[in-house]
């Protein structure tokens, strides 16, 4: 059995420019990955079968499951006669902003590179990756970038400060295609990612928090006033800077202080089940 980390990934900023004639958004965003991560196992089977088991009773275990167009993806474009038994052992909260399926296909593909010898570098990972969806191509390589395109366009950018993250998902899923389809471009105010960039480059801390910028949390407040309340609590909290994740709900607040980060948890633990205190990695994967 061959393990693999899949790390989640958080939003600095997020920024959608315009619609693009294939349907897709074109957008700009920072991500970076967080110290919460699902755990894949990869096992070769004496078949030729992709078999999915997860810790997680919501998680489809069959071709719905990201990690499984993975193995298939690489299965069919080189040829392997191989099957795999993949485990997912699951600590990202399921439809959270979060890029939990995303980081487990990605996983994969590095996984199976390595158990079934195929030597593919991470850039050839990243594009076939881009096939399955758009945040995979990110997680493929980890770390902090800049994404464009519909997300398959990354540049890497430095680490981010290091920090503390506090992250709370309500009981709630959300919908990316609702919360995409309910954006009006022309009404957002939209983050300044070459500020955040620049925070980034000097690790100057205080203005990454300050250049933190979303624009699909207007739509889903609409949607889901508890996001509202989280990010409210936080600010109040004292965290230093506070965001929602991709189209959300999960919403995370940056504190660089160890010593407010029990008592900004537990506050938030007084009224959102799923809450997490990492901290960020923001460094790249290897093909190892």
């Amino acid at each position: 059995m061959l393990y693999v980390k899949a790390p989640a990934k958080i939003n600095l900023t997020l920024d959608v420019l315009y619609k693009r004639p294939d349907n897709y958004h074109e957008v700009e965003m920072i991500m970076t990955t967080v110290d919460l991560a699902d755990r894949i196992g990869l096992e070769e089977r004496k078949d030729s079968l992709i078999k999915i088991s997860s810790s997680n009773s919501i998680v489809p275990d069959d071709e719905r499951n990201l990690a499984y167009q993975a193995a298939k993806l690489l299965k069919d474009t080189y040829g392997i006669q191989k099957g795999v038994t993949i485990t997912i052992d699951k600590e990202i909260p399921v439809a959270a902003g979060l890029a939990g399926g995303s980081s487990d296909a990605a996983a994969t593909l590095r996984g199976l590179n390595q158990l079934w010898n195929l030597n593919l570098s991470l850039d050839t990972l990243a594009e076939l990756g881009a096939k399955i969806g758009s945040d995979v191509s990110f997680c493929v390589y980890g770390g902090t970038a800049l994404a464009t395109g519909r997300g398959e366009k990354i540049q890497h950018i430095p680490a981010p400060p290091t920090c503390w993250v506090v992250l709370a998902k309500p009981k709630i899923g959300v919908s990316t295609a609702a919360v995409y389809g309910g954006l009006n471009i022309d009404e957002v105010e939209h983050p300044n990612t070459k500020q955040m960039i620049q925070a980034i480059e000097e690790s100057n801390y205080e203005l990454m928090c300050k250049s933190l910028g979303n624009v699909l949390e207007t739509v889903t407040f609409k949607l889901h006033p508890e996001v509202v309340m989280i990010k409210e609590q936080m600010k109040k909290f004292g965290v230093d800077g506070v965001l929602m994740s991709g189209s959300g709900p999960t919403v995370f607040g940056l504190i660089d202080s160890e010593t407010r980060l029990s008592r900004i948890y537990n506050g938030l633990r007084g009224f959102c089940d799923e809450v997490f205190a990492v901290r960020l990695i923001g460094e790249r994967n290897s093909l190892a």
